[in-house]
């Protein structure tokens, strides 16, 4: 049935994008200590995208009835070279896409879900081409010059 699937694709993003707007905001705190502050700003405002993506699935879940669990969260890497990070969550972005994409489809008739959803595919999708971008630009000026506008 397609309103479980929806259900605990929403259970999901509460678990795993919880844990992802916490690694944002750790990283985020990393490049601040190392003077990388539009890196820093980039990831914090990030961090607290994600947990308004959270609060809304938390709603929507409630809105069904349904029990919100905090499940228990796997280990992430956190990365002190922001070119590494950024590969990294280029990396999870595609992955998380792919997955994103069925779970919003199957709730393509619950317009309340879809919005939520979409929304966030959206700006998932807007996160992996920033990343490729950065990756492409990194490899035409450098990993010097690259972090140095990070600055």
């Amino acid at each position: 049935m397609a309103k479980d699937k929806v259900i605990a694709g929403l259970q999901t993003i509460v678990t795993d994008l919880a844990q992802q707007a916490d690694g944002h905001q750790i990283q985020s705190r990393i490049f601040a200590s190392k003077g990388f502050t539009k890196l820093a700003d980039k990831y914090a405002e990030h961090a607290e995208e994600e947990r308004g993506y959270v609060d809304k699935c938390i709603d929507r879940l409630l809105d069904f009835g349904c029990e919100v669990k905090l499940e228990a969260k796997k280990e992430a890497p956190v990365y002190t070279d922001p070119v590494d990070w950024v590969k990294y969550d280029l990396e999870v972005s595609k992955a998380g896409l792919a997955w994103l994409k069925e779970i919003t489809e199957a709730a393509r008739d619950d317009y309340k879900t879809f919005d939520i959803l979409k929304a966030y595919y959206m700006d998932e999708e807007e996160d992996m081409y920033w990343g490729e971008a950065q990756l492409e630009l990194i490899d035409c000026i450098g990993k010097k010059n690259w972090l140095l506008q990070q600055i």
